[in-house]
């Protein structure tokens, strides 16, 4: 039985782990077999380390016809969670793209569909569109199969950006520096310093004067952030007297910046005072905590209920003691006075042994 277990085993893992793409949906049949690569520059050789930062695992294509003669060619990039699929899904995403209700977001130009599902990022593209392909693709989406766990959730740093005067669609959520760099932003890679957990989501915003950048960058605990708020600080006004000796910011232009628990915004480009600090007045850290959070301790093993039992115990013990005493002692007083010497201290039931220690030998034997 052990042999037979370890032989499907080995079988499953020479085969990899099972498809994400179905052989049919919506109406559409596979016509050749799904091709499998573990190489991001299968996906996108140009962004190929891009797709490593957001944690690329696989990715698998095929194409799809219908009776009517159309055709469908699909991508489907696999990440270790969501969020990288996410990352990927605003990297590609641009301003001109229409937004879709398919999988988790989706976004379209012309015939080319955009969207994830999951930890899945899958690029579509019809040959020919009509008023159904959206449905067709919120059917794919539905089959794609879920990450487990935590892997699931997606990042909630970009939930922080404010929406009024945001450009559509300009949302970068980024993992590594080669992305912070392909993108752009107010601050070098080396300032962000993404070895130390951090997590940074940028977004364009409308000003009086032009186009303007809000960043925001998460790190694991406010004390980190604080520490690499002084550093970009310092880092800033070193720009401005143009030393050197450290990364320096890459847009020297106007330069807000602030700390909100773990997250540091920086709001840059042509903007005024008073836009600036509206931009980082809209951006507040609200901790995430769970009132209701099953602790998974039960009644027997939690201590201060063992503590608690204990000393109602005792009370317990204490009255019934001091009822028992009472009722005892409140019997006898009653009944000597009610029957005085005839229940309770009885003459005849009140002869005293004595030895008669002090007796002679002559009295002892008179006694008997």
């Amino acid at each position: 039985m052990l042999l037979a277990l370890l032989l499907c085993a080995a079988a499953w893992g020479a085969d990899g782990p099972p498809p994400i793409l179905p052989s049919q949906f919506a109406g559409w049949q596979m016509k050749d077999s799904v091709t499998k690569s573990t190489d991001p520059s299968s996906a996108d050789a140009t962004n190929a380390p891009v797709l490593r930062e957001y944690g690329f695992e696989r990715l698998e294509s095929a194409s799809y016809i219908r009776n009517d003669g159309r055709k469908l060619a699909v991508k489907a990039a696999v990440f270790n969670d969501a969020s990288g699929a996410y990352g990927a899904f605003t990297y590609y995403k641009t301003p001109i793209m229409l937004n879709e209700k398919i999988g988790g977001q989706a976004s379209s130009l012309n015939n080319r569909v955009l969207f994830y599902q999951g930890n899945v990022l899958v690029d579509a593209v019809f040959d020919k569109l009509s008023v159904m392909s959206a449905a067709e693709l919120r059917e794919l989406a539905s089959v794609i199969p879920g990450p487990a766990g935590n892997a699931r959730n997606l990042p909630t740093l970009p939930t922080y950006l404010p929406k009024e005067s945001y450009q559509k669609n300009s949302a970068k959520y980024i993992l590594g520096p080669v992305t912070l760099d392909r993108v752009g932003s107010p601050l070098s890679s080396p300032m962000v310093d993404f070895k130390s957990g951090a997590e940074v989501v940028i977004g364009k915003y409308q000003a009086k004067a032009g186009d303007s950048t809000l960043m925001l960058i998460e790190y694991p605990t406010p004390q980190i952030a604080a520490e690499k708020l002084r550093q970009i600080d310092a880092s800033h006004q070193a720009t401005k007297q143009q030393s050197a000796g450290s990364p320096s910011l890459i847009d020297v232009a106007p330069f807000f910046d602030k700390r909100t628990g773990p997250i540091i915004v920086i709001a840059s480009g042509p903007l005024a005072m008073s836009e600036a600090n509206s931009l980082l007045g809209a951006v507040s850290y609200e901790a995430d905590v769970t009132w209701n959070e099953n602790t998974y301790v039960t009644k027997k093993d939690n201590l201060a209920n063992l503590l608690f039992n204990v000393i109602v115990l005792c009370g317990i013990v204490v009255g019934v003691s001091l009822v028992a005493g009472l009722a005892f002692g409140g019997f006898r007083i009653l009944m000597k006075r009610l029957f005085p010497e005839r229940v309770f201290d009885r003459p005849d039931d009140m002869e005293i042994i004595s030895l008669h220690l002090g007796d002679t030998l002559e009295q002892a034997a008179r006694r008997r």
